[in-house]
């Protein structure tokens, strides 16, 4: 157990929430506002399906890499990833990911059964879609025969997913209606979750260099992929921001939604710090701290809309 538990990367969970909580709680507080209600239960089944999607896209990647061998040039990682120190077998981790991405499509569709019947079939049937999207994109960062992930896709994809399906489906399930606006929080959301992934990619640089595994990273090089990295820590609380001003908050004079703002003096400390490492490996520790501080930014953001506000 202890085995599959490190398999599923329990740290990287934290940053899967963040979308589907920042769409919930903004669905939220529209919905209430207009007196409308808000379902818990769609909120609790929308965060079951993430995890599923998380998990299932760490077992794929474990796999996938284990199985191409690019684990076994991370020294720094190879007693952490099952299937490359051999914890786990190859073939016992592909029946973890066909078992996975059953459960996520039967999990998919309990949430959007819940959210869209009986009055909104055809949003029903585009959102499986959307479900099935999901699942491939997890399971094609590594595997198969031209992964995105080995094209210097994976950021893009990322920010995709976790940021604007994430944040932007959630909201639709719970309001049945769209507003562009929402693609600034989902912006945000994604580009914390880019920066997640383009640290993680800048400390492999070369572990990826020598398994042809041409990320992003790789292809800037770790002087150009560091000042992307500032730019996706630096843009998101000014994009939230536009967003609070965009919804007359400045005007009104409530406080409360821009306690938000708060996360200015942490991510300015950590981006100082990041910019000082010089050795990729160095990076680790970040990974988790920039997780932990997109979970928050969701949470604050969450609270002063819904708490102070509702």
């Amino acid at each position: 157990m202890k085995d599959w538990l490190q398999a599923a990367r329990l740290r990287t969970l934290p940053l899967s929430l963040s979308g589907i909580i920042m769409g919930s709680f903004i669905a939220r507080w529209r919905l209430v506002n207009q007196g409308e209600n808000w379902d818990i239960s769609i909120f609790i089944l929308a965060l079951l399906v993430t995890l599923l999607y998380q998990i299932l896209s760490n077992f794929a990647n474990d796999y996938g890499d284990g199985i191409k061998g690019t684990d076994q040039h991370r020294a720094s990682e190879a007693e952490s990833r099952a299937v490359a120190s051999g914890r786990i077998s190859a073939e016992q981790m592909k029946k973890a990911v066909i078992l996975l991405s059953i459960l996520s499509l039967l999990a998919t569709v309990i949430l959007l059964s819940r959210a869209f019947f009986p009055d909104f079939i055809q949003e029903f049937w585009i959102f499986i879609g959307l479900g099935i999207a999901c699942i491939l994109a997890a399971i094609g960062y590594t595997v198969g025969k031209k992964p995105y992930g080995y094209l210097g896709l994976g950021d893009l994809m990322v920010f995709l997913f976790f940021g604007w399906v994430s944040v932007g489906g959630s909201y639709f399930l719970f309001t049945k209606s769209w507003s562009w606006d929402i693609l600034m929080p989902a912006t945000a959301i994604g580009m914390m979750s880019a920066a997640v992934l383009n640290l993680n990619n800048m400390r492999d640089l070369e572990s990826d260099r020598l398994s042809g595994k041409k990320t992003l990273a790789l292809r800037l090089g770790f002087r150009n992929a560091m000042i992307y990295e500032v730019i996706l820590l630096i843009l998101p609380l000014i994009i939230i921001l536009t967003f609070l001003g965009y919804n007359g908050f400045l005007e009104a004079g409530k406080v409360y939604p821009f306690i938000v703002m708060i996360l200015i003096f942490p991510l300015t400390g950590l981006r100082r710090k990041i910019m000082k490492v010089n050795e990729p490996k160095e990076l680790d520790p970040f990974l988790k701290q920039v997780g932990i501080m997109t979970l928050v930014m969701a949470l604050l953001l969450a609270a002063g809309l819904n708490l102070f506000n509702g």
